[in-house]
């Protein structure tokens, strides 16, 4: 992915991280001054946001040099759809919402092509050879919670992303992924039933069933 143009962030001091808790009225004016072309502006809320976001989008596509294109993709969009934004609402789940529909719709895209899962390195329906080692060994924590992720409908794996491993608030989550705070909480409670039996099976040794369909 190539953007068209770059969105460069403002000058970061040294002794400082990005802000991603400041205030909503904070964002809020930042969204205004850059509504009326001060670059510096978004620059800053760039700076507030493009780690947290980068993370929150190498969760789902664990290609780093691809999750930065969505990441540069995302800003294009967002200052793009500036005059969208509601400053009655937190400008951070509106960022989100566009850089995870972004990241989900790649995704979706991917699969319509007859690529391989971006979380494993074979298709889901290939196991090892029983006489081989199992390769499972070699994976670290974060790959073997991948592998399990991958086979979760992309409407439960998504919420629990965001929750479990990103810790969102249910709120948060369900701004972003604009649903109700009562089917995001349904939805995260199924997600982590399926992922604890999926869990216990792969801790097992069984097989797993193949990816649900969506």
């Amino acid at each position: 992915m190539a953007p068209s143009r770059t969105i460069r962030p403002a000058k970061k001091p040294r002794d400082r991280e990005e802000a991603p808790s400041a205030s909503a009225a904070s964002d809020a004016r930042l969204v205004e001054d850059a509504r009326r072309g001060d670059q510096d502006a978004f620059g800053q809320l760039v700076l507030r946001y493009e780690r947290r976001l980068l993370r929150v989008i190498v969760r789902f596509v664990p290609d780093i040099e691809l999750a930065r294109d969505l990441v540069q993709e995302t800003f294009l969009r967002v200052y793009e759809r500036l005059d969208q934004f509601d400053p009655s609402r937190r400008f951070g789940p509106w960022l989100f919402r566009i850089g995870v529909n972004l990241t989900l719709d790649h995704l979706r895209k991917r699969k319509r092509r007859g690529r391989w899962s971006v979380f494993s390195d074979a298709p889901s329906d290939r196991h090892p050879d029983p006489a081989s080692p199992d390769p499972r060994s070699r994976l670290d924590l974060s790959q073997e919670v991948r592998a399990v992720l991958e086979h979760l409908p992309e409407k439960y794996r998504s919420v629990l992303v965001l929750r479990d491993l990103e810790n969102f608030s249910t709120s948060e989550i369900a701004a972003i992924l604009d649903r109700k705070e009562a089917t995001i909480r349904w939805r995260l409670a199924e997600a982590r039933n399926r992922f604890k039996d999926l869990w216990a099976r792969r801790l097992e040794g069984a097989s797993a069933p193949p990816p649900e369909r969506e």
